[in-house]
């Protein structure tokens, strides 16, 4: 159950995180609780699967290098070839599309060396051709959303 502390934080902190050397600290002052309430709030949101991550959205190659991938990977094998594509920390997400070309996935690595390295790997561990996709157009897509958590 979400308690009323859960609901805020995944409402309010999806954007404008604080950017300060205590920044669970800086919400928990916001909010009229302590650092250690945050924080065993974000971990239970976490461990419940609520949320993957708390982190930055950095627009693609600003730091580094990035690639769109996608896989045509048959259904039955959809989930196990996921898994080893996501154990790579450099795998940002991964996603599935209705399509013959069904598994989708950004690498972000420090250099085009090890992007292709990463890239590489992922086809000798899935044993499925990966297919690098050019950003013609970068697009900013705000993944924010308000969330209706109201008791029902």
């Amino acid at each position: 159950m979400l308690t009323n502390l859960h609901k805020q934080l995944l409402n309010d902190y999806q954007h404008d995180f604080p950017l300060s050397p205590r920044p669970y600290r800086d919400i928990a002052d916001a909010l009229g609780v302590t650092e250690d309430d945050v924080l065993t709030a974000f971990a239970e949101l976490s461990d419940n699967h609520l949320i993957s991550r708390i982190g930055p959205v950095i627009p693609p190659n600003h730091i580094g290098v990035s690639a769109l991938v996608a896989m045509a990977v048959p259904e039955a094998e959809l989930q196990t070839v996921a898994d080893k594509v996501s154990a790579h920390p450099e795998v940002n997400h991964n996603y599935e599309r209705e399509h013959r070309i069904n598994l989708w996935f950004v690498v972000i690595a420090s250099d085009n060396e090890h992007l292709q390295t990463v890239i590489e790997d992922i086809e000798q561990e899935t044993s499925y051709p990966a297919m690098q996709l050019p950003m013609l157009n970068d697009f900013f897509i705000d993944l924010g959303f308000k969330l209706d958590l109201t008791d029902a």
